[in-house]
C-alpha cells in the first residue's frame, strides 16, 4: 500500500474509532425536524451508509393525521423522482396518494363567472413521469414507518430546547425536552430541518430578505370538489384526451394573484389564496370568513363551490411575508447544514418546495457521508452552499416582480411554459441525473449554468416589459402547454434518459442552445407584433430598448442561426387577432369550440 492510500485508510480509521458509535446518546448525525423534510434526508443518509447512525427529532407526536396542515401538497418532477425511485416510495404514490394531472391554469375574464370564458393553459394528456398530489400527513406517517423499520430512531412529541455547536472534532450537543423529562444527544453533524421554526437560521443570524412580498391564506374541506363540473359545455370538456381536469393542480388566476385547488386522497381539497402584497391586502383574506368574501369578490364560482359545503370547511391557516432567504445553508468545517424552509423559502407557485429539499438532501448527504469517510468538506460545503443559493436565487427570480403579470393571459402563458420548459432542461436534467454535487467542478457545466442564469434573468425582466406594452387580450381558448410543443415533450423525457457524465455535460449544452434559440423566438415574435404600433411613443421607446440590449441582439441572433436547423413550435406564443392557423401560430391552442388540427404539423425534431 503506497504511503498516501495508507495515510487515508489511518484517517478513515480515525475517524470511525473517534465517531462514538456505540455510545449511547452519540450519532453521526442529529436531524432536528421530523417532516418531510427531516424523514427523508434520514433515509437518504441510510440508504448511502447502512451503518450510519442517525436520530430524528420531531416535536410533534406521531402518527400525524391525515391532512395534517401543512402547504406543500402538489409534486412535480424532481420531488416525484426523489420520493419514488430515490427513495423507494413508488408502491405509496401509485395506492395512496393520487396521480396528478399536471399544472393547470384559468385566467381571469370578466366577472369571472363562467370557466369557459377564460384562456386555459393545461395539458391534454398525461406527460409520461408521474407526479402526485399528496396527502402530507399520510405521507409523512409512511416515512416515519420506513425509518423505524430502517432502524433510524423517530424521537417524537419531543422539543429541542438547545443547540450547543462544538468546534473541530467535538461533538455538537443539544438538549431536549419529552414528556417532562430532559436529555442530551450528541452528534458529529446538525441537520436543522424545523422549517419556519429555522431553529439554526435564528440562533446564527442568517435570515436574509428578499424582494418577494407575498402573502396567503389556506383551507381543508372535506369534500371533493371537481373543477370539472363547473360547465356543461361540450367543446370545453372534449379539450382533454385524457384525465380529469380535477386531477390537476389547479390554479386560478387574476391579477396579482391566485388560488390553487388540489385534490387529495383522503377526500379533502385543499384551497389556497396566494397575493402581491401591493395588490391585495392581507388584511382582506386573513381570516376565514374574509378569505370566503374575497372569494365572492374575485373567485364567485370557487366561492359557491366552497360555500355548498362550508360546514365542511377543515382548517384555515395563514402566512404572511411568506419568502425568505438565507445567507448560508452549509458549513463544512463546522459541521451543520439547513434543509427545507429550515433555510430557504421561495413561493408555492409551481410547487418548488419539495423540490429544493429533494435537491439540499442529496447535497448534505454527500457532505455528511464525505465526512464521515475521513475527508475534509471544508471547501466541499462551500461549493455546494453557493451553488444552491445560487439555483434558489435564480427560481426566485420565477416570482419576484411577476405577480403583476397574473392578470394577462398573453404575456403569463408563455412565461409559465417557458418557465416549466426551463425547469425540466436544467434543474430536471441536473437532478435526475444525480449531477448536482459536481455542478460546479464540470467545467463546460458551470459555465453553461452562468449562461442560462443571465439568458433566464433576461427573460423574466422581458416578460415585464412586454406586459408593460401589450394592450391586446387573449380571447377564450385553451393552450396546451405539452403534447403540441416538440420542445416540451423532448425535454420532459430528457431528464429520465440515461446518460454517463460526458453525455450529461452534453445534453446541457444542447439545452442551453435551446434555451437561447427560444428566448430568441420569444423576443423576435413580440417585437415583430409591436414594432409598428408608431403612434405610441412609449412602445417605440421600448422596442429600441431591447433592440439596442446586448444579450437580447444576441439571443435573437442565435434564434436566426438555429431555426432552419431545429425548428421550435411555436404554439407557446399565443396567437394575435388575425392570426391564421395555416402560419403555425395555432399550433398548441384550441379555440373555445373545438381543436385547431395544426397540431399535428409541429415539426418532430430531437435534443438529445
Amino acid at each position: 500500500m503506497s504511503a498516501e492510500k495508507r495515510a487515508l485508510l489511518e484517517q478513515k480509521l480515525r475517524t470511525r474509532l473517534g465517531s462514538g458509535e456505540t455510545s449511547p446518546d452519540h450519532y453521526d448525525a442529529l436531524i432536528l425536524g421530523g417532516g418531510v423534510a427531516g424523514l427523508t434526508l434520514a433515509l437518504q443518509l441510510r440508504r448511502a451508509r447502512p451503518g450510519i447512525r442517525v436520530l430524528v427529532v420531531e416535536r410533534q407526536d406521531h402518527p400525524v393525521p391525515e391532512t395534517t396542515h401543512k402547504v406543500g401538497e402538489s409534486t412535480v418532477e424532481i420531488a416525484a423522482h426523489y420520493l419514488r425511485d430515490v427513495l423507494g416510495l413508488r408502491e405509496h404514490l401509485e395506492t395512496r396518494q393520487i396521480r396528478k394531472f399536471g399544472l393547470r391554469m384559468f385566467f381571469s375574464s370578466g366577472a369571472n363567472t363562467d370557466i369557459t370564458d377564460r384562456v386555459e393553459l393545461g395539458s391534454s394528456v398525461f406527460p409520461p413521469l408521474a407526479t402526485y398530489q399528496l396527502d402530507r400527513g399520510r405521507l409523512e406517517n409512511e416515512l416515519g414507518g420506513m425509518c423505524r423499520v430502517e432502524g433510524v430512531p423517530l424521537l417524537t412529541g419531543c422539543r429541542v430546547q438547545e443547540v450547543r455547536l462544538a468546534s473541530g472534532q467535538k461533538y455538537h450537543e443539544v438538549d431536549l425536552l419529552a414528556g417532562g423529562e430532559r436529555r442530551t444527544v450528541h452528534g458529529r453533524w446538525v441537520v436543522d430541518a424545523t422549517g419556519r421554526g429555522q431553529l439554526l437560521q435564528r440562533q446564527l443570524g442568517l435570515r436574509r430578505e428578499v424582494g418577494h412580498t407575498a402573502n396567503a391564506a389556506w383551507f381543508r374541506l372535506a369534500h371533493p370538489i371537481d373543477i370539472g363540473s363547473w360547465s356543461d359545455d361540450p367543446a370545453w370538456h372534449a379539450r382533454l384526451a385524457e384525465g380529469q381536469r380535477e386531477l390537476s393542480t389547479n390554479h386560478l388566476m387574476g391579477p396579482g394573484y391566485w388560488v390553487w385547488l388540489i385534490r387529495l386522497a383522503s377526500g379533502s381539497i385543499s384551497i389556497g389564496i396566494v397575493t402581491d402584497a401591493d395588490a391585495h391586502r392581507f388584511e382582506s383574506f386573513n381570516t376565514r370568513e374574509r378569505a370566503l368574501e374575497w372569494l365572492r369578490r374575485h373567485e364567485p364560482q370557487c366561492a359557491e363551490a366552497v360555500e355548498e359545503h362550508a360546514q365542511r370547511i377543515q382548517d384555515f391557516r395563514v402566512m404572511k411575508d411568506y419568502a425568505y432567504s438565507c445567507d448560508r445553508v452549509y458549513d463544512g468545517a463546522a459541521r451543520w447544514c439547513l434543509t427545507g424552509e429550515s433555510g430557504i423559502f421561495l413561493d408555492p407557485l409551481y410547487s418548488p418546495g419539495l423540490d429544493l429539499i429533494a435537491i439540499s438532501n442529496g447535497l448534505v448527504t454527500d457532505l455528511v457521508t464525505r465526512s464521515l469517510d475521513g475527508e475534509d468538506v471544508t471547501a466541499a460545503a462551500g461549493i455546494h452552499d453557493a451553488l444552491y443559493r445560487r439555483i434558489t436565487d435564480m427560481w426566485l427570480a420565477i416570482y419576484q416582480q411577476q405577480y403583476e403579470l397574473m392578470g394577462n393571459a398573453r404575456v403569463m402563458s408563455s412565461k409559465v411554459i417557458w418557465d416549466t420548459a426551463f425547469y425540466w432542461g436544467v434543474f430536471g436534467l441536473l437532478f435526475f441525473q444525480d449531477r448536482f454535487r459536481s455542478v460546479l467542478s464540470t467545467p463546460s457545466v458551470a459555465a453553461d449554468l452562468e449562461r442560462l442564469t443571465d439568458i433566464s434573468n433576461r427573460v423574466q425582466a422581458f416578460f415585464r416589459e412586454w406586459a408593460a406594452i401589450e394592450n391586446d387580450p387573449l380571447d377564450p381558448c385553451f393552450i396546451d402547454l405539452y403534447a403540441p410543443l416538440n420542445f416540451m415533450v423532448e425535454l420532459h423525457a430528457g431528464m429520465a434518459d440515461e446518460l454517463d457524465d460526458a453525455q450529461t455535460a452534453e445534453r446541457f449544452s444542447t439545452n442551453t442552445r435551446l434555451f437561447t434559440q427560444l428566448a430568441g423566438q420569444l423576443i423576435t415574435s413580440v417585437i415583430e407584433a409591436h414594432g409598428e404600433r408608431y403612434h405610441d411613443d412609449r412602445v417605440v421607446a421600448q422596442v429600441q430598448r431591447w433592440q439596442c440590449d446586448p444579450l437580447i441582439t444576441e439571443l435573437i441572433a442565435g434564434y436566426r442561426r438555429e431555426r432552419a436547423k431545429r425548428p421550435t413550435g411555436d404554439g407557446w406564443l399565443a396567437p394575435r387577432a388575425g392570426d391564421s392557423g395555416e402560419s403555425g401560430k395555432g399550433a398548441a391552442v384550441t379555440t373555445r369550440h373545438g381543436t385547431d388540427q395544426s397540431a399535428s404539423n409541429v415539426s418532430e425534431v430531437s435534443y438529445a
